[in-house]
């Protein structure tokens, strides 16, 4: 089986793990700092807060920005339930905006006229999660604008698109947002196992997420209620949770990440190869606005509707030869537990539309040409 994703992992990425095993740290110590400073300086951000997973680190960024009951999040349906989730866990509503037909990402057009429709009825969100798919940003510029006419915040999900860049400007360097998040799970480009982040340019953001992802302690004198009884004193100052990440992860993306380069420019080769050897079969490829490029996280076809296949069919052959296609997303408001909170089939045709066409296939650093040649000639014969 040649799966859809896959992490690559090195003799260096193994001995930086090593090395933490044998030190006198294996939680919150001095790898997880240098992992830290270490994405921060890769894309341009002043404060990284490196946590146990990207759900985590949205679950923070909401909680960070003071969301809570009686607010809203507006997020894309074309994403993992986490985007929306988070405003849940923090006892705000959540909704969606229709995507792009071309980039498959939150539409700025759907964007725009929901807005003023909120505006009018008293309903704007407090939080604004547009999500980076496949690797591609978002157009974040205009998003931006809106945020500051409706005075809502914005959280990059940036869990698909490390290395890519929006403008010239790295995604993370959060240029066009309050905060930005990152996934390091294994399919994702850069891996610590299990991993998030959330990179800031603000200070009060940085020192509140600090205190969130370990209980809500604080051991800084300015941050206390009164003065400390000692150098030993702690205060939890708020409710805060358990989302550090250990210093072997932390060790593992911090080694993944001296790859970055590499890693998205064999994405970006294998991507422009899938552009030229699936041209002229009735797929829709994906494309990227000339503005940013994308860091490949996902290789995206749709089954055209003039196909001889349904996407079931393509996707079954696929299956049947070895090919471990997948399908990137369900939208999060057909899922059982958004019907059961009144979204339902219709709401948003064009994540729906995209949905019922859509294949992923395989694409990862790892995959040879010899392999990349296999997945092509499987998909000629399923759509003969």
């Amino acid at each position: 089986m040649i799966p859809y994703g896959r992490q690559h992992i090195s003799a260096d990425d193994i001995a930086a793990v090593v090395d933490v095993l044998r030190s006198d740290w294996l939680t919150q110590g001095p790898a997880v700092e240098r992992f830290e400073q270490a994405v921060a300086e890769q894309c341009g951000a002043r404060y990284a807060v490196a946590v146990s997973n990207a759900t985590a680190a949205l679950h923070l960024a909401c909680l960070a920005l003071d969301l809570g009951a009686g607010d809203r999040l507006w997020t894309s349906p074309n994403t993992f339930v986490a985007s929306a989730n988070c405003a849940l866990y923090c006892g705000a509503a959540v909704d969606f905006v229709d995507i792009d037909p071309i980039s498959y990402n939150m539409s700025v057009a759907q964007l725009a006229l929901r807005l003023e429709q909120a505006a009018a009825a008293g309903r704007l969100p407090k939080v604004v999660v547009p999500v980076h798919f496949g690797g591609q940003p978002c157009d974040l510029a205009p998003i931006r604008a809106l945020g500051e006419q409706y005075g809502f915040a914005i959280v990059e999900d940036a869990s698909h698109a490390i290395g890519a860049r929006y403008r010239g400007v790295p995604v993370g360097a959060c240029a066009f947002s309050d905060m930005t998040v990152f996934s390091f799970h294994p399919v994702k480009i850069v891996t610590s196992g299990e991993g998030g982040m959330i990179l800031t340019n603000r200070r009060d953001l940085y020192e509140r997420l600090l205190r969130l992802r370990s209980h809500g302690i604080t051991r800084d004198p300015r941050q206390m209620d009164g003065a400390p009884d000692g150098p030993w004193s702690y205060q939890q100052v708020e409710l805060g949770y358990n989302y550090r990440i250990t210093d072997i992860q932390a060790a593992l993306g911090a080694s993944q990440l001296g790859r970055l380069g590499e890693f998205v420019a064999r994405r970006d080769y294998l991507a422009q190869r899938y552009h030229r050897l699936l041209a002229g079969l009735p797929l829709t490829l994906p494309v990227c606005a000339a503005d940013r490029s994308s860091a490949w996280h996902l290789y995206v076809v749709r089954i055209a509707p003039a196909a001889r296949r349904d996407r079931r069919a393509v996707f079954d052959a696929l299956r049947a030869r070895g090919i471990g296609v997948n399908v990137h997303y369900i939208p999060v408001h057909t899922q059982p537990y958004y019907r059961s909170l009144g979204f339902g089939a219709g709401d948003f045709p064009e994540a729906e539309r995209y949905y019922s066409e859509a294949i992923s296939l395989p694409l990862y650093f790892g995959l040879g040409d010899a392999e990349q040649d296999a997945v092509v000639a499987a998909v000629r014969e399923a759509m003969a």
